[in-house]
């Protein structure tokens, strides 16, 4: 790992110890907590000196980071934040941040009719959202729904890197249906975002089937340069055609569901597709509808459909019906017990 990221993850750490003023952070407390926080990032010790950590907490301090952050020692010992509110995670956009993102977005804009941009309008539309609250000193009126406290993120960057260079990696993962850790060999080829959660897709060997892990189950990653990456034709639009989520049953072919819907949840399921196949079939008087998806059923499908609790019933195929009737059926005999 690089020695920016290395610094980029004490600077990170040292922050979140400071915003705990429900406890004393000594020098040693910071060097151990940071010692801790690239353990679970590498997967390794990782020895990390007194000076590292003093020369990180200047650094933080001048404005060369940007940050100013009011780090304050007390009893000759024991470091905090003087401003308990601080965190180097909230400072705000300078003047030249919000111009050069002011001009960043106008430039973008011009490009907004290429079918190229035609992914990033919303993340133009939350930059204008952000600079104009920075300027305005108001809040933002636009959030999205996100997990902070969602493991595996940090992997992100460093599995992108492996992906668009090609690296294998050696993946310690261990899933939620296993009692031990595993250690193996991974080939990259996409990330994939579902549900508020991440995913890698690839491969463990040319004859294996595509498989996804999810980011928050993985322990550790390496990297095998000896091992030659696996050179595929990976075309992510069409494997994930036929399917909700990430789960991929190969030798299932799609089939065609249909849903009756009732008519409080019609509107959300007319406006919000399940599923790019979805299509309306009828419109019946009392405002339900019956809608068909051309796909192959999995565990999020599953998920989603049950979600809607009495709102949504599967009319066919009749296995998929009896299998979600038998689930259904299970969870009512819980609430009996």
């Amino acid at each position: 790992m690089s020695q920016n990221k290395n610094a980029l993850i004490r600077y990170k750490t040292i922050d979140k110890c400071l915003q705990n003023k429900y406890r004393t952070w000594t020098l040693e407390d910071l060097i151990e907590a940071c010692s801790e926080a690239l353990f679970e990032y590498e997967g390794r010790e990782n020895s990390i000196s007194k000076r590292t950590i003093q020369m990180d907490i200047q650094l933080m301090r001048s404005e060369k980071l940007g940050y100013n952050a009011p780090i304050v020692v007390y009893d000759k010992k024991y470091y905090k934040y003087e401003d308990d509110e601080f965190s180097i995670t909230d400072i705000p956009l300078t003047e030249t941040d919000m111009n050069v993102l002011t001009e960043t977005v106008s430039m973008l804009k011009q490009f907004k009719d290429f079918s190229l941009f035609n992914d990033v309008s919303d993340i133009l539309q939350r930059l204008e959202d952000k600079i104009y609250a920075e300027k305005s000193h108001t809040k933002p009126v636009i959030y999205l729904d996100k997990n902070d406290n969602l493991k595996g993120l940090h992997y992100l960057d460093e599995i992108y890197q492996a992906i668009i260079k090609k690296v294998t990696l050696v993946i310690t993962y261990k899933s939620f249906k296993s009692i031990e850790e595993s250690k193996f060999h991974f080939h990259p080829f996409i990330l994939k975002e579902f549900n508020n959660r991440w995913f890698l897709i690839g491969k463990k060997k040319g004859s294996a089937p595509v498989s996804n892990l999810a980011l928050d189950r993985i322990i550790a990653i390496d990297y095998d340069f000896n091992l030659p990456y696996l050179e595929e034709d990976f075309d992510a639009e069409s494997f994930y055609k036929n399917i909700i989520g990430v789960t991929v049953n190969s030798g299932l072919q799609p089939r065609r569901i249909e849903l009756w819907v009732n008519p409080e949840n019609a509107p959300y399921v007319l406006t919000k597709p399940l599923h790019q196949s979805q299509r309306l079939i009828q419109e019946n008087e009392d405002k339900s509808i019956i809608v068909h998806l051309f796909i192959s059923p999995n565990y999020e499908m599953e998920r989603l459909l049950l979600g809607f609790g009495d709102g949504i019933e599967i009319l066919r195929p009749e296995n998929l019906r009896n299998r979600m009737k038998k689930i259904l059926q299970k969870a009512l005999n819980r609430y009996d017990e």
